[in-house]
């Protein structure tokens, strides 16, 4: 027998005698981020009705977070933010609003913090990352950050106020700041970029200095050696003041205080803070941030093969949209395979690609990486990658970011995966196309 309440509180599915996987499983899926989306859009486009899907997030919108990049410069916040109500009703997800409490995996169900229960199948964990800004001493009280739009908001106003102040004459010192455990610096590295285009179109450029302090040991360090000697060299032409291996230990009012006893100043400050999960599962094995460890290529919660844990949630050490997208691919892959009898044979491959910002122009890179078992330097491109490792940057990849920063929200409005189906086949064929062309 099996029950179901559409009001939402507990979906019960006895499984059949002598049967492992119920005639209708019940997917379960935690948030509403790249991660959540894509895999219940592609479950939907894959089993069709072979699936019951619900989602539980605390809100049903999705968050467009690349394109918050632009919010320092003019863009409505609100413009980010896609309605999901239709796109649900029209795959029939079944929505819950909620925020995850607990999970039990050993008897199947979640929690959420008002008392809703409720039981799973398979569950999928894509409640993402967050950053803790309190790790570092004084960051909070003296910086602004990078995460939320608000936190973007506040960028923008400091921009704005040295902006105002280097129209006047006065001296402005722009420092950015990333700290150790920062798993994805990226989007920091388009806004520095963007700042000097924009300073020089405020023609107030020369009256400001652009300091660059981060951690790592290379420039977007994950992403390799291509990627580092680019950032390098634009640094060197756009006049920033880069420096590698700094560890942040405390900022005041205006100095950051590093590990080896030196100070920088500045008069204002733009950090990335340390990333952390946004929400930590007791009942999942984690590391000490909370990211649930998994199995590599199917994204499986290690110990418990009904969980899966694509995106940010998940101990894969960079997080980053399209990695998550890729993650959540072969979490739905997966879970077809079981439901349809059929071999899984598409697992999780870690290519990573993006485009990065930086108003006049941008850089497009395809990174081929995989893990070392180095936390220090977790990730590294792979020895055998050669023609799949590519970077390139013009003026014409600008276009590939509005059109990834237009089809991504367009796709999960309509309730489709972005990563499937003959939309994203036609992007794949001219990024190819653009790649081949632009790229080395």
């Amino acid at each position: 027998m099996r029950r179901r309440t559409t009001g939402g509180k507990l979906w019960v599915h006895p499984t059949p005698e002598g049967n492992d996987m119920p005639a209708t499983p019940q997917v379960l899926v935690l948030g509403s981020g790249f991660a959540a989306l894509e895999t219940a859009f592609l479950l939907r486009m894959r089993l069709h009705e072979q699936v019951d899907i619900r989602l539980v997030a605390e809100r049903e919108e999705f968050l467009f977070r690349p394109n918050s990049i632009y919010v320092p410069f003019g863009a409505d916040p609100e413009s980010l933010r896609v309605d999901l109500h239709k796109a649900f009703g029209k795959r029939d997800i079944d929505f819950e609003q909620g925020t995850v409490a607990e999970v039990d995996p050993h008897h199947k169900f979640v929690s959420t913090a008002d008392g809703q229960r409720f039981s799973y199948d398979k569950l999928v964990v894509a409640t993402g990352a967050d950053t803790n800004v309190e790790e570092i001493p004084g960051l909070a009280e003296n910086s602004a950050t990078i995460w939320t739009t608000d936190s973007m908001l506040e960028v923008r106003k400091r921009f704005e106020e040295a902006r105002d102040r280097a129209k006047r004459g006065e001296r402005q010192r722009i420092l950015f700041l990333v700290p150790p455990n920062n798993k994805c610096s990226g989007p920091l590295y388009e806004i520095v970029f963007m700042l000097e285009t924009w300073l020089r179109r405020q023609h107030v450029r020369e009256h400001v200095d652009i300091t660059w302090s981060t951690y790592e040991h290379g420039f977007i360090q994950a992403f390799g050696p291509r990627l580092n000697d680019l950032v390098t060299e634009e640094f060197a032409d756009r006049k920033i003041d880069g420096h590698l291996e700094e560890v942040v230990t405390e900022v005041t009012a205006d100095e950051v205080h590093y590990a080896d006893g030196s100070t920088r100043g500045f008069d204002h400050l733009i950090a990335f803070p340390p990333y952390v999960s946004a929400v930590r599962y007791d009942g999942l094995d984690s590391d000490e941030r909370g990211f649930v460890h998994t199995e590599l290529e199917t994204r499986q919660a290690v110990g418990h093969p009904d969980v899966y844990v694509p995106g940010d949630a998940g101990d894969f050490p960079i997080k980053q949209a399209f990695l998550a997208f890729l993650q959540a691919d072969a979490v739905a892959n997966h879970i077809t395979a079981e439901v349809s009898g059929r071999p899984f044979d598409q697992p999780f491959d870690s290519v990573s690609m993006c485009v990065m910002e930086m108003f006049d122009k941008a850089t497009f890179a395809q990174v081929p990486v995989e893990l070392t078992g180095d936390p220090d330097s977790p990730v590294r491109v792979r020895p055998d990658a050669q023609e799949d490792y590519k970077v390139g940057t013009s003026p014409m990849w600008r276009i590939g970011k509005k059109m990834l920063g237009f089809s991504v929200p367009m796709r999960f409005h309509a309730g489709e995966p972005f990563h499937a189906g003959a939309a994203w086949q036609a992007m794949d064929v001219g990024l190819k196309a653009m790649s081949g062309m632009l790229a080395d």
